[in-house]
Order: structure tokens, then C-alpha cells, then sequence
């Protein structure tokens, strides 16, 4: 219980700590780096799903879709890149893809329920967040080869 919570503290944190960037159409979150050390452990996806819903609270709007669609999408990403990257030796990198290739047709859908067509935002949606899972799957294996943090 106290990883998941100090898990979810930290994307709060992290979330807030960036707030000009964390909230724009391409949703830049530098929290998201913490996405792939799920891999390690599912029971991040429970932090993850709960930080997102308490990051979302400091966003320009709050509804239904930011307090109860994203965080469940988020902890059933983090759920599904546990257990495909469990296969893979505890991949980083493929729970970062997998669950950046989630979190960006989620929000594709989300925001495509407010007039953004889905073929838009999708493109930039999925780079924003394969690239900040990506760094983040580099610092988990940097840390991983000096500390067993799991």
C-alpha cells in the first residue's frame, strides 16, 4: 500500500510541479515517465489510476471524463503493460509503449466528445506520450542497473 501511495503522490507532484505543460491539447506530462515502472510491479497501476485522478483535478476542466474515464483507463493500461511486459522480462519499454498506445486513443476519444476529430489529435496524442514514456523507461533501467528499487 505505501508504494502505490507514495506511486500516485509522485504523479500528483509531478503533475502539478508542470502544470503549464501538463494540460495541453498534446497532454505533455513529465509524470508520465513514471509509467513504465509498472512493469515491475501491478500494483502501480492502482497509484497510476489514482493519480491521474487527483492530478486531473488541477486541469482547466473537470468532469466525468477526467475523474472517472482517464483514471480507469489508466489503471486498466497499467494492468494490461504489466502483464505483457511480465512476459518480456519486465520490459519497460513495452509497458511505456503499452500504455502510452492506450492513454493516447483514450484521450483521442475524450476529446473527440468535445469536437476534436479523433484523426487529429491521435497522432500528436501518441507521440507526446511515447516519447515521455520512453524517457522514462531509459531512467528506470538506468536505476535498475545500480538499485533493486522494486
Amino acid at each position: 500500500m505505501a508504494l502505490t501511495t507514495i506511486y500516485a503522490a509522485l504523479y500528483v507532484v509531478l503533475v502539478y510541479a508542470f502544470l503549464p505543460i501538463s494540460f495541453l491539447p498534446q497532454q505533455f506530462r513529465i509524470a508520465g515517465a513514471l509509467r513504465p515502472a509498472i512493469a515491475r510491479k501491478w500494483v502501480l497501476a492502482v497509484g497510476y489510476g489514482i493519480g491521474v485522478a487527483v492530478a486531473n483535478v488541477f486541469g482547466n476542466y473537470v468532469g466525468p471524463w477526467d475523474l472517472i474515464f482517464m483514471p480507469l483507463m489508466s489503471f486498466l493500461s497499467g494492468i494490461v503493460a504489466y502483464l505483457i511486459s511480465k512476459r518480456l522480462n519486465h520490459n519497460y519499454f513495452m509497458a511505456g509503449f503499452v500504455i502510452a498506445t492506450i492513454i493516447a486513443f483514450s484521450l483521442s476519444l475524450m476529446f473527440s466528445q468535445f469536437g476534436s476529430p479523433i484523426l487529429m489529435t491521435l497522432p500528436l496524442l501518441f507521440i507526446a506520450e511515447q516519447i515521455v514514456c520512453v524517457i522514462g523507461a531509459f531512467v528506470f533501467n538506468l536505476i535498475e542497473a545500480r538499485f533493486k528499487w522494486w
